[in-house]
Order: structure tokens, then sequence, then C-alpha cells
């Protein structure tokens, strides 16, 4: 478990009633974005409370009869998803900057000047980024926001991305919910559903996002996934 000191209070507030746990900020955001955090590392203790400052906790009763489970992991995971993490000014501004630090970083390494074949670097992305005032999501997946950006920057600098297609397809039991993940990926170019309720996606991505989509999907479907990479000519 993570210390009191470094904890903050993840809150939701649900049919009329307010649930807090003790989360790690960091770890908190993450599990808000999709990674698997395990709990020793995600909470400071297993209590749910109504009122963490005073150390007032919620019952069992009214916990079942809102979430229907007095399971503590189900229901904490549920508070952190869908509650608000109480991230102090400092703690988001540091943790936005290390976000906008990898995101020039990956800009750097993958993207290159047309005119010249080289990479932009990583100072001069900065600049067009505060120039264009593109804005770092904090609890938006890094990858996802890279081809948003790249967009925003591309009037101040020249930056070309190699592009693959990636096509898809997702067993039936994981179909529903990989939809909306796929297309954060990148452009989608055609969704269909299977007779057997599976769904056939192509997208275009940038070409050194593939290992990374390749594993979130493994991840998803446990490995199920079929996936066949198709490269511009």
């Amino acid at each position: 478990m993570i210390s009191l000191e470094k904890a903050v209070i993840a809150r939701l507030s649900k049919a009329g009633e307010k649930f807090e746990v003790l989360v790690d900020p960091e770890k908190a955001v993450e599990f808000r974005m999709g990674k698997e955090i395990p709990m020793d590392d995600l909470v400071a203790s297993m209590e749910i409370f109504e009122d963490s400052k005073k150390g007032k906790r919620a019952s069992e009763e009214k916990i079942n009869s809102i979430f229907g489970t007095n399971d503590p992991e189900k229901v904490i995971k549920i508070i952190i998803k869908e509650g608000e993490v109480q991230l102090t000014t400092d703690q988001r501004n540091e943790m936005l900057s290390e976000k906008k630090k990898a995101i020039v970083s990956i800009i750097s390494k993958r993207g290159v000047n047309p005119q010249t074949n080289l990479p932009h670097p990583p100072d001069r992305i900065m600049r067009a980024m505060n120039e264009a005032k593109a804005i770092v999501e904090l609890e938006k997946r890094t990858e996802e926001q890279i081809e948003r950006i790249v967009k925003e920057i591309s009037p101040i600098i020249p930056i070309k991305f190699e592009k693959v297609k990636l096509a898809i397809k997702i067993p039936a039991q994981f179909a529903a919910k990989s939809s909306s993940i796929i297309r954060s990926f990148g452009s989608l170019i055609k969704e269909e559903w299977g007779a057997d309720g599976s769904l056939l996606s192509m997208i275009e991505i940038s070409a050194g996002m593939q290992q990374d989509v390749i594993d979130r999907l493994n991840s998803l479907t446990h490995g199920q996934v079929e996936l066949k990479i198709i490269k511009n000519e």
C-alpha cells in the first residue's frame, strides 16, 4: 500500500451519496486511462469512506445498496474510474509537464522534416507546441494525442510521419468494448461487424505506433486478436 502522506482523495457522488478512497495520484490517473494497476500500488487502504478527512467510513449496507456489491476492490475501482481524483495544482502541473515531454520525445523520434528528411530536435517541437497552444490532456493516453498535436504544429514546423494500415479482427466477446478503443489509435478506414459478432476494422496509424497498438489489443483480448500490417505504397 502507498503512504497516507502521498495519497489524494478519489471521490464519487452516486445516488445522492458520497464515497471516497485514498489513492496514489499518478497511478489513479493511469488506471483511469485503462492501465491495469495492482491494488497495493493504487490505494493507501481498502477502506471506503463517506468523509475520509474525518475518518468516517461508508456503511456496508449503503455500499451494497448503491454498488450492488460489498467487494471493496470492485467498489474502489468504480469510485476511481467514475469519480474524480483530487489532484493538487502542483501535482497536475508536474504530471502534465512529464506527459508533454513524453509527447515531444515521441514526435522527435518518429517524425521527420520532409524538406530535409531529418528529425526535428525536441526543443524545436516544444517551442512549436507552445506557439500552437497545443493542449496536452492528462487523462488521455500519450499515443492517443500524438496525431492531433502533430496536425496542430504542422503549420509551424513541417513534419511527416510514415503511415501504415492495420487490419484488425476482434472476437465477438471483446468486440463491443473494442470499437472506441480502436478508433482512438488513428484514422478509421472501415469497420464491419461479422455474422458471428466479431469486429473487423482497418485503421491508419503512424508506423512508430505499431507495437504499442498491438500490445494494447493483445492485452484487451487476451491474445485473441488477429492483426495484419499493411504498409502504404
